[in-house]
């Protein structure tokens, strides 16, 4: 009679009977644990019988994440060397579709069918104590991701709040909660990304105070982790504000920061992105050679068919329709406002329908320029169809942006500019007044 082992019953009660669905969820957990490791299907067949051979050190940490119990407890012989895995039970994910309650009954089921302890009730987003595994982890994930698609829709003012109410149940969690070493560094670098993502969304509320108070936090962690993507992040970031608040030497600073990290990254998307802002800084201090040397390294990196590192998920924004903006900028810098329209127009006609606080900002970035170059009627149009984003969107950036421009056209002595002054100023006056 062929004997089960407690590996294979695993599995079984898991859900994993067939090789391909073992090694596509263990690829995933290593993936989200970020877990350098891979797994064939004659190793997995090895596992399954009466004397499993040992596993990695990655390999292991990856199936405590995936059962949670130590794989001592499923038959291997171990722990190898470098396998710190805690002493915390996980939970993980057995796939997105899979209700969470259900999944922590069948794993409470898989541990009594076993004869091993009952995993320990885990931390959910509210907070409560227990073990933290990848389901957790997954979903103050999405949770990050989501907050980064409601920016891109309505901008930081509006959002803002619900970052900083998930900023907090991360670090709830992250203190309160039992993981291994790997969930726990996974948990902090989410912290520090969050932390970031507040301060990009007081940035663009305009609440600048804040966003360093942010930023700094976030490159805290970054450096205590010595993770690089993050300081990347932080460093590109704060370039932004930098210049959004004049202050041209110290953007340049954090550009060439970021760039030189960016670099060693090798990503071509990531490099064009910080190349991008390293032009808009070098504008601002008057050097258009070099200027102009980094926004054509920025178009470049872009035109290369990205071979190279993938681009962090952050960076999905950066295309054509932020280089066609970004290009618009360069040049109402040097005060070639006619030639700027032309970039700033296409930028509009490149972006996309998800992105409502870029196409307003865009939108009342063009307006500016048209009337800075003299066509008066055309940027008064633009500037009153602007409102229309603005129904939706909530950015102190794109307000600030449309006080610059009803100011030019209140110092103008046309019938569209007092036509479009008057109605620039009553919405002012009726979103001051909500």
């Amino acid at each position: 009679m062929q004997v089960t082992t407690p590996f294979e019953k695993a599995c079984q009660l898991s859900g994993w009977s067939e090789p391909a669905d073992f090694l596509r969820h263990f690829h995933q957990t290593a993936d989200l644990l970020g877990e350098a490791t891979a797994l064939t299907d004659r190793q997995f067949r090895r596992w399954r019988g009466l004397n499993p051979p040992m596993p990695r050190a990655r390999a292991w940490r990856v199936l405590h994440a995936m059962f949670g119990i130590c794989p001592s407890g499923l038959g291997f012989p171990g722990p190898p060397p470098g396998a710190n895995v805690g002493s915390a039970l996980l939970l993980t994910q057995k796939g997105t579709d899979v209700d969470r309650r259900a999944f922590l009954t069948d794993s409470v089921g898989v541990a009594a069918a076993m004869g091993l302890p009952a995993p320990v009730r885990p931390v959910s987003p509210s907070g409560a104590r227990g073990a933290v595994g990848t389901t957790h982890l997954m979903e103050l994930r999405d949770g990050l991701r989501s907050l980064y698609q409601l920016d891109d829709a309505y901008g930081g003012q509006a959002v803002r709040s619900l970052a900083v109410r998930h900023l907090n149940r991360v670090r709830r969690v992250l203190n309160t909660g039992a993981f291994p070493d790997t969930i726990g560094r996974q948990l902090q670098l989410l912290v520090g990304e969050t932390a970031e993502h507040c301060a990009w969304l007081f940035y663009d509320a305009d609440q600048q105070d804040e966003a360093r108070r942010y930023w700094g936090e976030a490159l805290t962690t970054a450096t205590m982790l010595g993770d690089t993507n993050l300081e990347i992040l932080v460093f590109s970031s704060m370039c932004l504000q930098a210049c959004h608040e004049r202050r041209p030497r110290e953007a340049l600073d954090l550009a060439r920061a970021a760039q030189e990290r960016a670099t060693r990254l090798g990503s071509p998307v990531l490099q064009s992105l910080v190349a991008a802002r390293e032009a808009r800084a070098l504008a601002m201090l008057n050097d258009s050679k070099d200027a102009g040397r980094r926004m054509t390294a920025a178009v470049r990196l872009i035109e290369g068919g990205g071979s190279g590192r993938p681009a962090p998920e952050w960076t999905a924004f950066h295309g054509q329709a932020e280089l066609d903006y970004a290009q618009g900028l360069l040049r109402t810098e040097f005060g070639h406002h006619q030639a700027a329209t032309s970039f700033l127009r296409a930028a509009l006609a490149h972006q996309e329908q998800n992105y409502g606080r870029n196409r307003a900002l865009y939108r009342i970035t063009l307006a500016k320029s048209l009337v800075d170059a003299g066509e008066i009627d055309e940027g008064a149009s633009h500037a009153v169809a602007s409102l229309e984003h603005l129904e939706e969107v909530e950015s102190g950036r794109v307000l600030r942006r449309l006080a610059d421009v009803t100011s030019s056209l209140a110092s103008i002595d046309a019938v569209s500019a007092r036509a479009a002054t008057a109605e620039l100023t009553e919405y002012a006056q009726s979103r001051g007044a909500a």
